[in-house]
């Protein structure tokens, strides 16, 4: 395990790290892009009827802003633990530890958890379907849409912009007022 713990968030992480956090910053990962493209059967869905979570998708030329966590010195063996059971619940993730580029430049490496392409779980969906399974799926930790406008309201404020979350947000919250 690497000192200082970093962990980035791109997802529910930015909102919810669920671990001590000693300092947070925004950060970009490159050759990465954050995709709802991790059918959730647990979390947000059910094997019946799956929802869908962010993963990080690898794609050349892209890149995923998002935030780099520093744990609490001492907390790290506890925080990865969690993390483990929270992440790695059905396997589709991967843990890599891959290099950050923090605002003001600076470069850490960071524990990151990105979908295994040959999971079951990966899909690829256009953003229309991805709305309409968003709209209406519900897992253990609730319902997916919950988990979709947490992610773009924290990044917005945050000021990381995000085209298809906020486009997605946009269309869920009309499909959930039909």
């Amino acid at each position: 395990m690497q000192k200082p713990l970093w962990v980035f968030g791109y997802g529910s992480l930015v909102w919810n790290p669920g671990f001590p956090v000693a300092e947070q910053r925004v950060a970009q990962l490159h050759g990465w892009h954050r995709s709802f493209c991790m059918r959730s059967i647990h979390h947000r869905g059910t094997e019946i009827d799956p929802g869908l979570v962010l993963a990080l998708d690898r794609a050349a030329h892209a890149f995923c802003a998002g935030v780099a966590f520093r744990v609490v010195d001492g907390a790290e063996g506890a925080t990865l633990a969690a993390l483990r059971e929270r992440e790695l619940i059905s396997s589709a993730y991967l843990e890599e530890w891959l290099p950050l580029s923090l605002d003001g430049g600076a470069e850490v490496t960071a524990l990151c958890y990105v979908i295994d392409p040959a999971h079951d779980q990966y899909c690829t969906l256009a953003l229309e379907e991805q709305a309409q399974i968003i709209a209406q799926a519900v897992g253990g930790r609730g319902r997916n849409c919950e988990y979709l406008f947490n992610t773009a309201a924290h990044l917005a404020q945050l000021g990381i912009g995000d085209a298809d979350l906020e486009w997605l947000s946009s269309r869920v919250h009309a499909l959930n007022a039909k």
